[in-house]
């Protein structure tokens, strides 16, 4: 059995250990292959996919048996992968008002599939009724199967992904429906930006999302869900001529740390099992492998790798690092001896940030350099600086300052070493 927990800055923890959720919706098909034959969840896996959505969407108590056994399947073989399940509660996450009678259907399939799920060690969360302000589905049900379920597995939060359309004013009201949320945003498409309501039509716009998520959530945390692909950019009979499109590297880079900085607790990748809009190969696979080994094996490798997952599950560091340009936004976060800036530029021109605000070492003196993390340079630190740090390329400090780059929708991790 595993035990979920949120600890004071948002983050999860799992039997006892911090994790950056992952997350997969969907993940390739159980028992899939990728084009070169291996093993489709032991790929994703490889890379730092930690989440997969999974349960039904509708629930039956004729057929509640069956379901269960074959989500507790899906959980073997996630759980064989070093991966956790984040199944839907579907028809059951929405309970009505008790009445002192029989309890009702989905009453009784919430408690069935928490007894059947809660004793898993590959159950991560609950994934509530999706999108239900946008759906006009009530707070007050979701707030009863949020309560029920509580009773029944207290280990386990329940996430809720709104779409993301609406005030904060409006989605305030969910706040007891849910120990997490979030919203979906795709701004990658033909015309740009139509998936929300914001005049923001930019890929920017991920971070107003978040921003609005993180002011709905009232101190819980936020998951945000991101672009693969989506339902406003397949084809069909009524929409004949739209061109799909998909986020490049840079595009799906810059949406994911602006997530970050602004707030998100976790990301989730949407899209990967719309066959509509695959080559051939993949579609007969049943999955986006060309997506992922262009776009998001490379991010989720970088995400996940020694070098930025401790900035990812680390708080907030209590230092008031600023940025000199405008469009500019960041984070600093602490972890052990290493002070991590994360930095994106929402849009505008090409010019060179000053950065000041950064500390000095533990011991008094002042920092010399720091890196920018899966940035390669190979040409010689200047003395006294030393070699063990060659890896990434670096940045000179003075004074608490440095300077760097930054193009629209640009990235730079830096890494400092306060010791």
């Amino acid at each position: 059995m595993s035990t979920v927990a949120i600890d004071s800055t948002g983050c999860i923890v799992i039997d006892g250990q911090k994790v950056f959720p992952i997350g997969l919706s969907e993940a390739p098909p159980l028992g899939g292959k990728t084009p070169d034959g291996r093993d489709a969840w032991a790929e994703v896996a490889s890379a730092g996919a930690n989440f997969v959505r999974s349960g039904f969407r509708d629930w039956s108590l004729a057929q509640i048996d069956s379901q269960i056994a074959t989500e507790r399947g899906r959980m073997d073989a996630a759980a064989a992968h070093g991966m956790y399940c984040w199944p839907r509660l579907g028809n059951a996450g929405d309970l009505p008002t008790a009445t002192g009678g029989q309890p009702s259907v989905p009453e009784q399939l919430l408690v069935r599939i928490a007894n059947g799920l809660k004793t898993h060690p590959a159950l991560g969360a609950y994934k509530g009724v999706d999108e239900p302000a946008w759906g006009g589905v009530a707070p007050a049900g979701l707030t009863r199967a949020r309560t029920k379920l509580r009773t029944i597995d207290p280990d386990h939060p329940v996430v809720i992904t709104q779409a993301p359309l609406g005030s904060v004013a409006s989605l305030v009201p969910y706040r007891p429906a849910f120990d997490i949320t979030g919203a979906d945003i795709y701004p990658v498409a033909y015309p740009p930006g139509q998936h929300s309501d914001l005049p923001n039509k930019d890929i920017s716009v991920v971070g107003d999302v978040t921003k609005k998520m993180v002011d709905a959530a009232g101190g819980k945390p936020v998951w945000m869900t991101l672009q693969i692909a989506w339902s406003g950019i397949t084809p069909n009979q009524q929409r004949p001529g739209l061109v799909p499109r998909f986020p490049a590297l840079q595009e799906e880079r810059f949406m994911a740390y602006q997530a970050i900085v602004d707030g998100a607790r976790g990301l989730v990748f949407f899209g990967g099992q719309l066959t509509q809009v695959m080559r051939p190969r993949d579609a007969q696979l049943g999955w986006n492998w060309t997506f992922w080994e262009l776009v998001l094996r490379p991010l989720l490798v970088e995400l996940t790798s020694p070098s930025i997952l401790p900035a990812l599950i680390a708080p907030v560091a209590q230092t008031a690092v600023t940025a000199s340009a405008a469009g500019m936004e960041l984070t600093a976060r602490r972890s052990g001896n290493f002070l991590y800036v994360i930095a994106v530029r929402r849009g505008g021109t090409t010019s060179r940030v000053t950065f000041s605000g950064l500390p000095p070492k533990q011991g008094g003196g002042q920092l010399a350099v720091g890196q920018a993390m899966f940035e390669y340079a190979q040409d010689p630190l200047p003395p006294p600086i030393q070699p063990d740090i060659q890896q990434f390329r670096y940045v000179q400090v003075q004074n608490g300052s440095f300077k760097d780059w930054f193009g629209p929708h640009d990235v730079h991790v830096y890494r400092f070493n306060l010791a």
